[in-house]
C-alpha cells in the first residue's frame, strides 16, 4: 500500500505544481508531464502483466529499461578482452583488424592462460619450412564425379538470403568472388544475391527443398537440374542437420512471406512454409547415397555431398555400411559443431544437443578411414573456426577444409549484439528491414571479406610451416596438444582420439571404441533404438 501511495502522493504533488506554475510559460509543461505520470501510473496499477510495475507504477520502469541496455553495458564497459560469448573481444578484433587491412600483430605477450586445462597447443620446430601457396586450395571430387572444383581451405559457411540481409548476401558473396574461394547458399534457396557478386556457390538443398520444390514440398527435379548447372554452381550439399538446432525444422510464418521470397523458394505468397526435421526423398543411410547420386547426375557430375551435426552415431557408421553396399560415395562431408551458431534456434537444442566440432570431427574421418575410403572423400570442418591456429588443428583432427560463418559476419560489420532473430539487428546483417540493411556497404564489406581471408589463410601456412611441414598434408593428431588439467600435464589429440587402421572395420578387427557402434549400425535404417515399455 505504503508503494502505491508513494505514487499517488507524486501524482498530487505533479499535479498541484502544474497547477500553481500555469502562471508561467512552463507551467503547461509541467502539467503536460503531470498528465503523462498519472496516466501511466494508472495503467500501470490497474492494467499491467507485470508484477514490478503494479507494484511500483512508474518508476517501475526504470527496471525494464535498464535490463534493455544491459548487454550493450556489459559488452562495452564490463567484458574483458577474453570474455564475450560466443566469441571474445579478442577474436572479433582479430576478424575486424584483417578485415580492415590493419595490424594484427600483439604486443606484450599473451592475454590467455596457457597452462588452464582445455587449452590446445602445437609445438613449432627448429627448422621452419615455406609452404607453397598451392597448398591454400585442396580438389574436391570423388570418382563418379566429372566436373571436380579446386576449393580454398577456407569457405563461406552456409547462411540463407531471409536469415541475413540482401547486401549481406551480396558483400559476402562479393567477397568470396574476390578471394577466390566458395560461398555456401544455406537452405533458404539460391537467391539472386548469392549469384549477384559473381563467387563460386556451394547450393545447399535442405529439407524444404528451396529453389528446387514441387508445389507440395517434395523435391522436384527439373527445377533442381535448372540451378544446379548454372556455371557459378560449384557443389551441392545436402543438409541432414546443422549444430545449432539439430534435427530440428522450422516454419517461415506467413507474414514473411513476400513475393521475393516465394520467388526464391518456391512457396505460395502469404502462406507458412515449413521446414521439416528430416527429409522425404528418403529416410534411410541407402536413400541418402541414392538421393546423392540423383542429384550428381542431374547437375552434370558435379561434387555433391551432405552436411550433418553428429548425434546417434551409429548412424552415421549406417551411411558409412551403405557406401559399401551401394558403392556410391559422397564426394565431400561437412561435419557441423554443436557450438555451430544460427539466427533463432530453440535453447535446449543450442545448448544440449549434438557433439562438440572436435569429437564429431575425428569420429566422422575414422569412419571412412575404418572403411578404406577417406581417401575419396572430402572432409569439411564447420563450428567457430576463426583463426589460422583452428584450421591447422581441424585439418589435423581429418578435415580437409574448413567453413566460417560468424567470423564471416564480423568482417562485413556484425557486432555480435545478439539480435538475429528479431529484425532489429544494429549493423543491418541478419535483418530484413530495408533501412537497416542499408548499412551494410557492399563494395567497402567485399573487400573485408577477401581481406580477412586472405590474412587468415597466411597465418594458416605460416603455423603449418612454423611447425616444420611444407604441406597441411602431413598434419596429424600428434601435433596438437591439449592440456588435460592445470600444471603440466597434458596429450596430443591422437591421445584422446587414436587412430584407426584402414579399412579395419571392414573385418575382425575393429577398434574396441566402435565395435558397439559398428554392430548397432545398418544401411537401410538410420535409428536403432527399439522401444522400451511403458513403465506400470
Amino acid at each position: 500500500m505504503e508503494r502505491k501511495l508513494f505514487y499517488v502522493i507524486a501524482a498530487a504533488g505533479f499535479v498541484l505544481a502544474a497547477v500553481v506554475g500555469t502562471m508561467s510559460s512552463a507551467g503547461w509543461w509541467i502539467l503536460a508531464f503531470a498528465v503523462l505520470w498519472t496516466a501511466v501510473g494508472l495503467y500501470d496499477l490497474y492494467m499491467s502483466k507485470q508484477n514490478i510495475l503494479i507494484n511500483y507504477p512508474v518508476i517501475g520502469h526504470l527496471r525494464y529499461a535498464m535490463e534493455f541496455i544491459s548487454p550493450e553495458i556489459r559488452q562495452y564497459f564490463i567484458e574483458s578482452n577474453e570474455d564475450g560469448k560466443p566469441y571474445s573481444r579478442i577474436q572479433r578484433n582479430l576478424v575486424t583488424a584483417r578485415a580492415e587491412g590493419l595490424p594484427d600483430t600483439q604486443p606484450f605477450g599473451t592475454q590467455l592462460e596457457d597452462m588452464a586445462a582445455g587449452f590446445i597447443r602445437a609445438d613449432h620446430s627448429l627448422a621452419p619450412k615455406s609452404v607453397d601457396p598451392s597448398h591454400a586450395r585442396v580438389m574436391v571430387g570423388g570418382p563418379a564425379c566429372t566436373q571436380p572444383y579446386s576449393a580454398s581451405r577456407i569457405n563461406i559457411s552456409a547462411m540463407s538470403f531471409g536469415a541475413l540481409s540482401s547486401n549481406a548476401i551480396h558483400a559476402l558473396n562479393a567477397g568470396a568472388r574476390r578471394g577466390g574461394f566458395a560461398h555456401n547458399t544455406g537452405e533458404g534457396g539460391l537467391s539472386p544475391y548469392h549469384l549477384a557478386g559473381g563467387g563460386d556457390i556451394v547450393w545447399q538443398i535442405g529439407t524444404g527443398y528451396f529453389g528446387c520444390r514441387t508445389e507440395e514440398g517434395g523435391f522436384a527435379p527439373e527445377l533442381f537440374a535448372k540451378n544446379a548447372t548454372l556455371p557459378v554452381v560449384k557443389m551441392i550439399e545436402i543438409k541432414l542437420s546443422q549444430g545449432a538446432k539439430p534435427a530440428h525444422g522450422g516454419v517461415l510464418p506467413a507474414a514473411k512471406v513476400d513475393a521475393e521470397i516465394a520467388r526464391i523458394r518456391g512457396v505460395a505468397v502469404g502462406k507458412d512454409v515449413l521446414s521439416p526435421p528430416a527429409h522425404s526423398v528418403f529416410s534411410t543411410p541407402t536413400g541418402l547415397l541414392e538421393f546423392v547420386q540423383q542429384l550428381r547426375d542431374l547437375s552434370g557430375g558435379k561434387p555433391v555431398g551432405f552436411k550433418l551435426s553428429v548425434g546417434r552415431r551409429e548412424e552415421f557408421a549406417g551411411i558409412c555400411k551403405a557406401m559399401i553396399e551401394t558403392g556410391i560415395l559422397p564426394d565431400f562431408i561437412t561435419v557441423d559443431g554443436a557450438e555451430g551458431g544460427t539466427g533463432a534456434a530453440p535453447l535446449e537444442f543450442t545448448d544440449r544437443l549434438g557433439r562438440p566440432i572436435d569429437e564429431a570431427l575425428s569420429f566422422v574421418h575414422d569412419c571412412l578411414v575404418g572403411i578404406g575410403k577417406r581417401d575419396q572423400i572430402r572432409v569439411i570442418a564447420s563450428g567457430k573456426v576463426i583463426t589460422g591456429f583452428d584450421v591447422v588443428e581441424k585439418l589435423a583432427l581429418g578435415a580437409d577444409m574448413c567453413n566460417l560463418a560468424r567470423p564471416m559476419l564480423f568482417a562485413i560489420g556484425c557486432i555480435q549484439a545478439v539480435r538475429c532473430n528479431s529484425n532489429t539487428c544494429p549493423s543491418g546483417v541478419a535483418t530484413q528491414d530495408r533501412n537497416r540493411s542499408r548499412a551494410v556497404d557492399i563494395e567497402l564489406r567485399q573487400t573485408h571479406v577477401a581481406q580477412f581471408h586472405k590474412a587468415t589463410m597466411e597465418a594458416f601456412l605460416d603455423l603449418v610451416g612454423a611447425m616444420g611441414m611444407t604441406s597441411p598434408e602431413e598434419l596429424s593428431r600428434r601435433d596438437i596438444f591439449r592440456r588435460i588439467r592445470g600444471g603440466d600435464v597434458e596429450q596430443t589429440w591422437s591421445n584422446t582420439f587414436p587412430d584407426v587402421m584402414p579399412g579395419s572395420f571392414l573385418g575382425a578387427d575393429i577398434p574396441d571404441a566402435y565395435k558397439a557402434i559398428w554392430a548397432a549400425s545398418a544401411p537401410d535404417r538410420f535409428s536403432s533404438r527399439v522401444p522400451v515399455a511403458a513403465k506400470a
